[in-house]
């Protein structure tokens, strides 16, 4: 299912829990990973990275080239479940969904079939833990960070991403219209993500933020009156309100660090060279318009939501 919301975005983020797109502690232990699954016929259609896409040589790049887990296979992770508008019927092998998407658009470009890409379950706390990884790479709205990056590599961002206040309609919080606004409420988020970091690092709310390890855990403590109002990155909060709250709202929406753009990127064990080669990928398909008309073919129209400063 595809939310539409006829409205329109600033410039900011380009149309944009869950996961809740954060800074809780993750649990020990190396990243986990489900059994795979392979696809079947799916419709295909500036931030720091291990590697430039300028040095990835047409044949370093080609797949029998390629450092790969399973030799001819891209093994791609991600959460369970898989929430939209990211992926859709909790399942990444469809095509369908932005991530869904955006993954065998990347495939394609690089010479992979559909039935080449295999999905492993990757929780989301666990993907950007040091060590070895049980894939090639993790797509799962992970947001590009300084701390995170000291330990795995990304790709250059496939998305720029702004947080969102979720609230009920009858909340006070829904008429907040500044983060100040805010400071006073106990607000949530999902564990491991930059929504969470977000509550204290951005907002400074006056109360420690509640932690939820998953969006449904979240949404229940929103609907329970545990929290006042909840963090997701915009998409989300989209999906959130549209389809799945009834009478809740975005309260508005704000950038997670003052003066830079949160970006998405797809997640690699650290100095994987196998970076160059995604990111040439992913410029060839800015390049053609076709990362935005998957962005604009999923994530929504342009919406018009406040700006919370």
């Amino acid at each position: 299912m595809r939310v539409r919301t006829g409205l329109r975005l600033l410039p900011l983020v380009p149309l944009a829990l869950l996961p809740l797109a954060g800074c809780a502690p993750a649990d020990d232990g190396e990243s986990a990973s489900g059994s795979s699954s392979t696809s079947s016929t799916p419709e295909t259609s500036g931030s720091a990275s291990a590697g430039s896409s300028e040095s990835a040589a047409a044949d370093d790049c080609a797949v029998d080239q390629l450092p790969l887990l399973n030799a001819g296979t891209l093994t791609v992770g991600t959460d369970k479940p898989a929430y939209e508008p990211w992926f859709v019927d909790d399942d990444p092998t469809n095509g369908k969904g932005f991530e869904s998407a955006v993954t065998y658009a990347v495939a394609e470009q690089m010479g992979f079939t559909p039935d080449q890409v295999s999905w492993v379950t990757v929780p989301f706390n666990t993907s950007y833990k040091p060590g070895a990884k049980d894939f090639d790479f993790d797509i799962n709205q992970i947001s590009i960070t300084p701390a995170r990056e000291k330990v795995v590599s990304f790709s250059e961002g496939y998305y720029s991403a702004a947080q969102a206040i979720i609230a009920l309609d009858d909340s006070p919080v829904a008429g907040a219209t500044s983060l100040a606004d805010l400071k006073g409420y106990k607000l949530g988020a999902q564990t491991g993500t930059t929504s969470l970091s977000a509550i204290t690092d951005v907002i400074g709310a006056d109360e420690q933020p509640a932690v939820f390890e998953d969006t449904n855990a979240a949404k229940q403590a929103l609907l329970n009156g545990q929290v006042d109002a909840i963090v997701a990155d915009l998409p989300t909060a989209f999906y959130i309100t549209a389809a799945e709250i009834k009478g809740s709202t975005i309260v508005g929406q704000f950038q997670p660090a003052a003066g830079s753009e949160e970006q998405f990127g797809m997640l690699f064990a650290k100095d994987s060279p196998l970076v160059p080669c995604v990111d040439a990928a992913l410029d060839a398909l800015r390049s053609s318009g076709q990362l935005d008309q998957i962005e604009q073919e999923w994530l929504s129209d342009e919406v018009d939501v406040p700006v919370l400063q």
